[in-house]
């Protein structure tokens, strides 16, 4: 298999680095490289701040990344007065779609809710409480700017540090088939279409860890919300079998609002 950022003695990747000089095309190449891993494990923490008030919800689980397709277990926080035990929600990221089980009030505990990622106004970068991390990849493909930081590890493996601003528009114009309806919704929806970002990428140029900065606004609240969302990627190739639900198990009801 041929390395895109190169592969002999650190190859292309490392000079890239050393030089910075094509940090934006190597953030370009990291979905694709992705999808040559074919899967990981994946954690996800989203902190939202609107205010005064700021709420961390957490997630783990595996991605598909040639399917596109993902299995995550989502864990919502405590409310404020620390009474109330929320479920976890078991979500299916899928391209277009987003499947959650123990949604929440009025749904049976074993029926499914299906959204349509398209017809959301942040496209489910921000919806499901976790950035579906094939779509945090393809955010990259948007960099118009970005800075090689330096050498650093995340989890004992040594990564290359690039700091940037990724723009919707372009992200959506570039982004693959099952992801495009998607960030052009999110890049109509979001306060500003410019998101800063944090990425580490492994000598393979691998994602490892991604950290996205966005704005939207609060349409009850008429506010504008902060959001940081996070992804960690880890064991590359294990199994993901991700199976999507039967239309007889989707909950044809009303949603009640959370």
């Amino acid at each position: 298999m041929v390395c895109a950022t190169g592969c002999s003695g650190g190859g292309a990747a490392a000079e890239d680095a050393r030089s910075g000089a094509d940090s934006v095309e190597v953030l370009h190449r990291a979905a694709a490289a992705l999808e040559r891993a074919g899967s990981a494990k994946a954690r996800t923490s989203m902190e939202m701040a609107t205010g005064g008030t700021r709420v961390t919800i957490r997630g783990e689980g595996v991605y598909d990344f040639e399917d596109q397709m993902g299995q995550l277990k989502v864990l919502l926080p405590q409310d404020p007065a620390g009474t109330d035990e929320h479920r976890p929600i078991t979500e299916l990221l899928a391209p277009g779609a987003l499947f959650m089980k123990n949604r929440g009030a009025g749904v049976p505990a074993d029926k499914w809710v299906r959204v349509d990622t398209a017809g959301l106004t942040d496209g489910n970068l921000v919806t499901g409480g976790a950035t579906d991390p094939y779509a945090a990849a393809e955010l990259l493909r948007g960099a118009r700017a970005a800075t090689y930081v330096g050498k650093t590890e995340v989890a004992g493996t040594p990564v290359r540090h690039y700091r940037g601003t990724a723009d919707l528009d372009i992200a959506a114009k570039s982004a693959s088939k099952g992801q495009r309806k998607a960030l052009q919704a999110a890049a109509k929806g979001f306060a500003t279409a410019e998101v800063p970002f944090d990425a580490y990428l492994d000598d393979q140029g691998r994602l490892r860890k991604v950290r996205h900065r966005f704005s939207f606004v609060n349409g009850q609240q008429k506010g504008i919300v902060a959001v940081a969302s996070t992804t960690l990627l880890f064991d590359f190739g294990v199994p993901a079998d991700v199976r999507l639900p039967e239309d007889g198990d989707i909950y044809a009801g009303k949603i009640a609002e959370q």
